[in-house]
């Protein structure tokens, strides 16, 4: 169960190797979390992450997932559920891609979209359901900024990413009054090993400062957090540019 500060003492980590979820665990664990489950493919990565956060006192375990594989999708997370309660569910999985590659081949572009939509919105209602089932939880969903307007240099991933907001804000919807909470995270460019060798972007952030805006929203109850919190003015105004100005901007 969650401690008096709204904060999950277990957690369940949707792609078990990425740098902003394990940031998120780490701080979680420093706030009494105790037990983390990290689900990935199975990878020396993985095995790394769970030792790491296993020495800062918390119970690890890996459990084999593929969000490229939705039909395991429910028996994966079973396994999961049926070994204790789970207070948080942190979605953390998603692709990058490659635009110039992807547009020219198109089977790579579905990858970006079956990764980043599809296996979300399998393993989202999965663990959805179980959260309703035990009557308690929060759903933290990892999305982007990208999502709010697909500019031309990364809308294949931008247009994604849209995709899995809108299902996570009417997931949240749905999920109103009956105990569980869904919260949409929405960080800019965050400088990871996967944004490496892309060019630093404005209001650049870090996976230790998406970690401490989660932990915030989750304290607050938020539905939705900009990492950095500036980033909403911006693309608020982004959004409503019109389109024949937008697409000239150097961005």
């Amino acid at each position: 169960m969650k401690d008096a500060t709204a904060l999950p003492q277990s957690l369940l980590v949707l792609g078990g190797t990425s740098e902003i979820a394990l940031a998120t665990a780490r701080r979680l664990i420093a706030r009494r979390a105790r037990t983390v489950w990290l689900a990935g493919r199975p990878s020396p990565a993985l095995d790394q992450a769970a030792e790491q956060l296993h020495a800062l006192g918390a119970e690890v375990r890996t459990v084999a997932f593929d969000a490229l594989d939705p039909e395991s999708h429910e028996e994966v997370l079973g396994k999961v559920f049926a070994e204790g309660d789970i207070d948080l569910v942190l979605l953390a999985f998603g692709i990058l891609g490659d635009q110039a590659h992807d547009e020219r081949e198109p089977l790579r572009a579905v990858r970006v979209a079956q990764t980043n939509y599809t296996g979300a919105v399998s393993a989202g209602l999965t663990a959805a359901r179980a959260l309703q089932t035990q009557g308690h939880g929060s759903l933290v969903v990892l999305s982007a900024a990208a999502g709010e307007r697909a500019r031309r240099a990364d809308f294949i991933y931008g247009s994604s990413k849209a995709g899995l907001d809108a299902f996570a804000q009417g997931l949240g919807d749905a999920l109103y009054g009956t105990g569980v909470h869904v919260m949409v995270v929405r960080p800019g460019f965050v400088r990871t090993r996967m944004t490496a060798d892309l060019p630093a972007a404005p209001l650049a952030t870090t996976p230790e400062a998406v970690a401490t805006a989660v932990e915030l929203g989750l304290r607050r109850g938020s539905e939705t957090v900009w990492v950095p919190g500036a980033l909403r003015l911006v693309m608020t105004a982004l959004r409503h540019t019109p389109r024949a100005l937008f697409r000239r901007l150097p961005i």
